[in-house]
Formats: C-alpha cells, structure tokens, sequence
C-alpha cells in the first residue's frame, strides 16, 4: 500500500519519503487531500548510439581530413 502524505508533512519529511521511495515503497504526495504526484527512483538513461549511422558505411576516413582551400572556399571560408 502507498504512503500517502501531505505537501506541509512531506516537505519535513523528505529525506524519510526519499529513503523509502529507494526501499521500494510507493510514496504519494497530497494537496490539500488530492493525490497530486508519486516519488519514484531516478534511473540513469541507458547510453543512445547514433542508429543513422551504424553500419551505413557513410564514412570512411577521409571526412575527418582537412577541407582543400578550394572547399574551403565554396563554404565562404
């Protein structure tokens, strides 16, 4: 069962609410009465490759050479 508390109740109590969010407790914050948010653990995102280029063969080793001066100049560099 959740842990329902109030917004007053909840702010002097927060390291309390936190410590049992962590412990797998379901904690519900209240205003004035009205169930209004749930605490819920942070999860670090899972690392994101770049799936446009994955296996494409768009590059090779030359796009990370110097642009010519005449590239250069077609950028108005």
């Amino acid at each position: 069962m959740a842990t329902v508390m109030n917004m007053q109740e909840a702010k002097t109590n927060l390291s309390r609410l936190v410590s049992a969010t962590l412990a797998g407790e379901e904690v519900v914050i209240a205003n004035r009465g009205v169930p209004a948010v749930r605490l819920v653990p942070y999860e670090k995102p899972a690392k994101r490759e770049l799936g446009f280029v994955k296996g494409n063969g768009l590059w090779d080793d030359r796009f990370f050479d110097p642009l010519s001066e005449e590239e250069l100049q077609l950028w108005g560099a």
